[in-house]
């Protein structure tokens, strides 16, 4: 069963922006990859362990989490049904059947109480409605002492490498092409939901959104490089694939591959970019 209570993130990931980052799959998982060694070393997750991940995309993390639990499981849950069907195929693809998915909204969804030992999220747990109780509602679905681990973006300042290369790109991108045309409902919706994204970007929001539920919450900053493409010139097909309808001249897009050219690696082109790992221990009185 389906419960719904998030209703203007469940518009915005069911539209283009969910259908985007699923047809983007391997590539956002390349850009937010670099976190995944910090989330799992302090996961720990063992053989026999029931993962919950929150937000899963793709299913990325569930995968791996999944076979580090085997012979447990990981169940990933997502509000994005583009997501959760090309997670689907992925995990099909690549053999792993301690892996499955559900289609819900994680501060609503019925969870067997009790069902999962640790819960773990790679940059999904920003879009909630309400935080407190979608955190209340993973407690639940925690058995007593388990613990829950993420990692979500840190405020990106204004001398951030990200933050600075991202911006020139962004003002080269508004001075060649003429202004896009007045939003309609999918790009408000797709608006709300990068909005979203900077809602845990302060330690004191994070605090807030689980004090009630968890204890022993520390938040430590991780810097990690996001990766955006192989060559300047496949980091900006990458990012200019989210505005599909946007027309870019020639000229325009020579001068925004010089835009990210200074941060092109032997790696491909990197920047350094901050998150938060938040570890924490689902409380006592938390009802399961």
């Amino acid at each position: 069963m389906t419960v719904t209570v998030n209703h203007r993130q469940a518009h915005a990931w069911n539209g283009p922006l969910g259908r985007h980052w699923a047809a983007q799959a391997r590539r956002f998982d390349a850009l937010l990859g670099e976190a995944d060694e910090a989330l799992f070393a302090a996961a720990a997750i063992g053989p026999g362990d029931r993962v919950l991940d929150i937000g899963c995309g793709a299913g990325a993390t569930t995968r791996a989490a999944a076979r580090l639990a085997a012979p447990g499981h990981a169940v990933g849950v997502d509000i994005s049904a583009p997501l959760v069907e090309r997670a689907r195929a992925r995990t099909a693809e690549d053999g792993v059947p301690g892996a499955s998915y559900e289609l819900g909204d994680v501060q609503a969804h019925p969870f067997p109480p009790g069902g999962f030992d640790v819960a773990i999220s790679r940059g999904g747990v920003m879009f909630f409605d309400d935080p407190v109780a979608a955190f209340a509602n993973v407690a639940r679905a925690l058995r007593e002492r388990g613990r829950l681990v993420f990692v979500c973006p840190r405020a990106a300042g204004p001398g951030s490498e990200e933050g600075t290369a991202l911006g020139r790109f962004a003002r080269r991108l508004a001075e060649g092409t003429e202004r896009t045309p007045e939003r309609d409902g999918d790009t408000l919706a797709a608006h709300a939901a990068h909005t979203a994204m900077a809602s845990l970007s302060e330690p004191f929001r994070i605090h807030a959104a689980l004090h009630r539920s968890f204890t022993r919450i520390a938040v430590d900053p991780v810097d990690v490089h996001t990766h955006w493409g192989d060559s300047p010139a496949d980091a900006v097909d990458f990012l200019l694939s989210r505005t599909p309808r946007r027309s870019v001249p020639a000229a325009t897009r020579a001068a925004l591959e010089d835009t990210l050219r200074p941060y092109a690696t032997s790696r491909g082109v990197r920047t350094r970019a901050g998150v938060w790992l938040v570890t924490a221990v689902r409380r006592d009185d938390a009802r399961a």
